[in-house]
């Protein structure tokens, strides 16, 4: 289940994945293209204003043309008081940065990077410390080829494959 619809954003230019949390905030990036994402950084919330810094700062340094929000949906894909607190952020989002803002499905996103990183020779706390913005970089990745095979089926897809 996804409100992403390709076309509310801009077929090129970076987007910031985001894995919504109250506390923390995984970022990922894409590249210009839109063809690959990686994890940029985690964000510790701070108050309103802090927020808001970082945000604005995200935009301008990373030359963002939009957001892909994580929405944290139900097994039956319905949608918890979590998609709710993750709707109401982009929201916030999309005023603050005045870009637009699509939502993608992101269950399985925190497990699938935290097995990743069970892989990886890493102690528990370096774990957690690159499991959000894991967790946004696959996220992205599924929207970025999501919204790929829906340009194909539209007969859309002038990007090279590769």
């Amino acid at each position: 289940m996804s409100d992403a619809t390709p076309s509310v954003l801009p077929a090129s230019g970076r987007l910031a994945g985001i894995d919504y949390g109250t506390v923390r905030i995984g970022v990922a990036i894409s590249d210009p293209s839109q063809m690959l994402s990686s994890p940029l950084e985690n964000y510790n919330r701070g108050d309103l204003k802090a927020d808001e810094r970082f945000f604005r700062r995200l935009v301008e340094e990373e030359r963002l043309v939009g957001f892909v929000v994580g929405l944290p949906i139900h097994l039956d894909g319905s949608e918890s008081q979590k998609s709710t607190e993750a709707r109401t952020f982009g929201d916030w989002l999309q005023q603050l940065t005045n870009l637009p803002v699509v939502y993608y499905d992101e269950r399985f996103t925190s497990l699938e990077a935290g097995r990743l990183l069970e892989g990886a020779r890493l102690t528990k706390k370096k774990r957690k410390q690159r499991l959000d913005k894991l967790a946004a970089q696959i996220l992205l990745a599924g929207y970025l080829e999501s919204s790929r095979r829906h340009e194909a089926a539209q007969g859309l897809d002038d990007r090279p494959s590769g």
